[in-house]
């Protein structure tokens, strides 16, 4: 092995090339103040949170939440807590393996592995990025299709688009990217706000539905619809996506300068993880307060945009909800795509033009989505959105484990390795997570029941 393309990473004991960086056209671009005051230096490490939350406010959980708060009141509030506290935690453990090693967890898990498993795991994460591209391809066609009556193939054939945006936008600078789902992410927000608003929710009863209850688990209807947004709540492509875009920032690869990056990191995904929460808490919300006890069928997007501005007496309550579902389609379209290409060069190192290996895996997710719709319209994107969530479940034990494997792990991490409180709320949230998605996938194939 030739000593000058190797070193061994400070505190991790890995080898790995010295040129091998994690999105190395945006790697260590954003300058960070060596002095200032805490929120000068706040802002500067704040962004990377944000792209990572837009996966918790995908639209494939959008029909699931609207049709858990109309059959079943505030009582699934708990569930939405529960999985937002979890996803804290393995988000946190995801730019902690990021800033200690200096490698995405793509490239970890390839150094651990090998080549030849890297490449099968390769393959198994693209499939989740697909699954989870279905879902905002479909979102942005089915919002496209109710704000301006453009059919579906139209729709998923313009979502193609988002490629020469991402292109545009990286070439000035990844800050761009962080400010727009910034934007995104608050309109989404305000919209919900508004609808939650307009709804007149019961108090009392939304805040007694933030505390569990043994119904949930009991009912099997509604521990279904739970297992829905519980089964998705870590992404997988998050993880890699988190451990990557921590590291556009320029801290001192130092001791004192990792810690200071964890600890700005965390902050700020704790911060864009807990608005993913209340805007995931409002479209529950407004599911309860607007269809709650009505009798009215809405297990599917397109039926609460058709009924909710009847029920809660304001017409613009419905543009709103697809302008809110349109924003949601493009953040996650953003992210899918820059995770694409980290697994990408992660795993089998392998470096193409960028507008090339962006437009891959865009269209890998495009085709199957528009082949589908193509063939069996509107019914055919709901079971694929059903079965993209099975894919995903699938996938996620070869995210998880590593990444508390890795980031537990002394030899690779010193001294930031998990304290061992750490280490048992990781692997107790592992196996829960990863219980529930053994279920669900379960249940979907021996009953072919459908969520939502």
């Amino acid at each position: 092995m030739n000593s000058q393309a190797t070193k061994v990473e400070e505190n991790t004991g890995w080898l790995r090339p010295s040129s091998n960086v994690s999105l190395e056209e945006v790697n260590n671009s954003i300058s960070i103040p060596s002095k200032g005051k805490f929120w000068r230096k706040f802002f500067a490490f704040a962004g990377p949170g944000s792209l990572v939350a837009v996966g918790y406010v995908d639209p494939g959980n959008w029909a699931t939440s609207i049709a858990g708060g109309a059959r079943f009141g505030y009582t699934l509030l708990s569930v939405i807590l529960i999985s937002n506290l979890i996803a804290m935690l393995l988000q946190s453990l995801a730019a902690r393996l990021g800033i200690v090693t200096g490698r995405d967890l793509a490239q970890a898990t390839r150094d651990a592995v090998g080549k030849k498993t890297a490449i099968t795991l390769w393959i198994l994460t693209e499939l989740a990025i697909v699954a989870t591209d279905l879902a905002e391809v479909i979102g942005s066609a089915i919002a496209l299709n109710l704000l301006f009556g453009i059919p579906l193939l139209l729709g998923i054939l313009i979502t193609t688009l988002d490629v020469l945006l991402l292109l545009l936008l990286q070439k000035k600078g990844f800050r761009i990217i962080e400010s727009i789902i910034i934007v995104l992410m608050a309109t989404i927000f305000v919209v919900f706000a508004f609808e939650v608003i307009v709804s007149k929710p019961e108090l009392s009863a939304l805040f007694g539905g933030y505390v569990p209850k043994m119904e949930i688990v009991t009912n099997p209807e509604m521990l279904f619809i739970s297992l829905g947004i519980l089964g998705a709540t870590v992404m997988p492509h998050n993880l890699y996506l988190h451990s990557s875009i921590v590291q556009t920032r320029q801290y001192a690869r130092t001791k004192e300068g990792r810690k200071e990056a964890i600890k700005f990191s965390v902050l700020d995904s704790n911060l864009s993880l807990t608005l993913a929460f209340l805007i995931n808490s409002a479209i529950l919300i407004l599911g309860a307060a607007a269809f709650h006890g009505t009798g009215l069928d809405v297990s599917e997007i397109e039926a609460a945009y058709e009924l909710l501005s009847p029920t809660v007496g304001v017409g613009i309550a419905s543009t709103l909800f697809a302008v809110a579902l349109l924003a949601s389609g493009q953040n996650s379209t953003i992210t899918g795509t820059l995770t694409g290409q980290i697994v990408m060069e992660g795993f089998v190192r392998l470096r193409v033009a960028p507008w090339l290996r962006r437009l891959i895996t865009r269209l890998i997710a495009v085709v199957p989505a528009f082949i589908v719709t193509w063939i069996a319209g509107a019914k055919g994107t709901g079971e694929l959105l059903l079965w993209s969530q099975v894919v995903l479940s699938l996938q996620l034990p070869f995210a998880v484990i590593p990444l508390v494997l890795f980031t537990s792990d002394k030899k690779k991490m010193g001294e930031f390795a998990n304290r061992t409180w750490v280490k048992v709320l990781s692997w107790l949230s592992t196996i829960v997570i990863l219980a529930l998605n053994v279920f669900l996938v379960a249940y979907i194939i021996v009953t072919g029941h459908e969520l939502g």
